[in-house]
């Protein structure tokens, strides 16, 4: 290998890729069990497609526009690295090898857009959404992550490099791109049939807590990661994603229990994920106290912003504008405030000395990216919409989104259905409603056994309950 190759760096970055990937699929199970049972197998497809159609377009030219030599005045990258050409196996950025740099953007790639479908559950349709994925990774994405994530001594991506906005890790080019791409979506695509009249209450609050575990566990490779080395800037990011995530749990459930009276663990869990938003950008240049400080505002902020949709009209499905538009708000320009100057980046912030030239920065990186994110999104979902329709028809979305888009469910409420209808017709049993023959029952034992045979034609008429039984279920739930 050539000089300055770090086999530890280059470990470490490789695993960190690991953990980011592995919150794809936590971030399908915190939005699987958030949706209505009828369409968790949708909610959990929608999120694995992004890993297929975005693995593959990265490869293809997205790393290319993200990460290639500048093009145009920090705006997007050029064609250089189209299909990975060019970059050999001894290539270095920094001490690992370009390739590792590459997927581990690209596990950042893969997610990104998968956060936007929680804004659009119940209701999109598959094929339109796969659509929606390719098109909008190649306008909004990749020329965003260049914007921010692409450094040249000066010549980079024209927010980070040339113009000092701090984005340690993503909450301005992941987390308010997709917050501010979701709320374009749910708008373009119209509120869920029954929203504010039917109870659309999460079906699987345990998955909901085994998503937001696995996204807590996958973001510390999310946040040390983008330190690209195994030094002591990834350590402290590791430590402030801890701290800024317990803090942000502990703020929301707070106002959640000033405001609501309850401490709930759909609350406790969100909050998890709201702090892990807003200290992402944060991540690398503030210290522990001020990560603290950044959880704690963050959970209350995004607790108080995922009711904005019902006071004002958009049906955001699973708050993804409340916790990541607004958590990656939060974060961003908290960094002007917080950043000390000593961690992992130089600029300092307002409590630190450094003025309001920082906070500034900040301000403007937000602004850019959640107009050009909102404007482009809506653009190409209408585009979408127009083309091939993006939203299934009112009985699928009624009977069931995972019917009609995957022929498939993810519970099988058949055998609920028949035992329901076994209770009804089996005597005796503790839970059944109380009968004023209940008392003579032991009476009746011999006349009982003397029915068996009756019994047994009775089989067909409730087996037939069983499935009437089981089809309302599956609508109900």
């Amino acid at each position: 290998m050539p000089d300055g190759f770090s086999a530890g760096d280059t470990a470490f970055v490789l695993i960190s890729a690991a953990l980011v990937m592995v919150m794809t699929p936590g971030l399908a199970f915190f939005y699987g069990g958030m949706v209505r049972a009828k369409s968790t197998l949708n909610m959990l497809a929608m999120s694995f497609l992004s890993l297929g159609i975005v693995s593959v377009l990265w490869v293809l030219y997205g790393y290319s526009l993200s990460f290639g030599p500048d093009a145009f005045a920090g705006l997007i990258g050029n064609l250089d690295f189209l299909g990975m050409r060019g970059i050999g196996l001894n290539e270095l950025t920094g001490s690992i090898p370009v390739t590792a740099f590459a997927v581990f953007q690209m596990m950042f790639a893969i997610i990104t857009p998968a956060l936007i479908s929680g804004a659009v559950a119940d209701r999109a349709k598959f094929a339109a959404w796969g659509l929606f994925i390719a098109l909008w990774v190649t306008v909004v994405y990749f020329p965003v992550a260049h914007w921010v994530f692409f450094f040249d001594g000066g010549h980079g991506g024209w927010l980070g490099d040339r113009n000092g906005v701090i984005d340690f890790a993503g909450g301005t080019a992941v987390h308010i791109n997709a917050g501010v791409a979701g709320l374009a979506l749910c708008l373009v695509l119209g509120k869920r049939v029954g929203f504010k009249k039917d109870p659309m209450r999460p079906h699987s609050l345990p998955l909901v807590m085994l998503g937001s575990g696995l996204l807590w566990f996958g973001w510390f490779g999310f946040n040390a990661g983008s330190a690209l080395a195994a030094n002591g800037v990834a350590a402290m990011a590791v430590v402030n994603t801890q701290v800024a995530t317990g803090a942000a749990l502990v703020g929301w459930l707070v106002y959640e229990r000033l405001r609501h009276g309850a401490f709930t663990t759909l609350g406790a869990a969100s909050g998890a994920v709201a702090g892990l938003v807003a200290i992402t950008p944060a991540c690398g240049s503030v210290s522990p106290l001020g990560a603290v400080a950044i959880g704690l505002v963050a959970g209350a902020v995004c607790s108080a912003a995922v009711s904005l949709k019902y006071r004002w009209g958009f049906d955001d499905s699973l708050d993804v504008v409340g916790v990541h538009a607004v958590g990656g708000a939060v974060g961003s320009l908290l960094v002007g405030l917080f950043a000390t100057g000593g961690v992992g980046q130089t600029a300092k912030g307002l409590f630190y000395g450094g003025g309001f030239g920082q906070l500034g920065k900040q301000a403007m990186g937000v602004a850019v990216v959640a107009a050009y994110s909102f404007v482009l999104s809506w653009l190409l979902a209408k585009a979408v919409d127009r083309m091939v329709g993006f939203r299934v028809t009112e009985e699928a979305e009624v009977g069931g989104i995972d019917q009609a888009e995957h022929a498939e469910s993810a519970y099988d409420f058949s055998a609920v259905g028949a035992g329901l209808a076994r209770a009804v017709q089996t005597p005796g049993l503790t839970f059944a409603a109380p009968s004023p023959a209940a008392a003579p029952a032991e009476k009746s034992a011999a006349p009982a056994e003397k029915s068996a045979a009756p019994a047994e034609k009775s089989a067909a008429p409730a087996e037939k309950t069983a499935e009437k039984s089981a089809e309302k279920t599956e609508v109900d739930v």
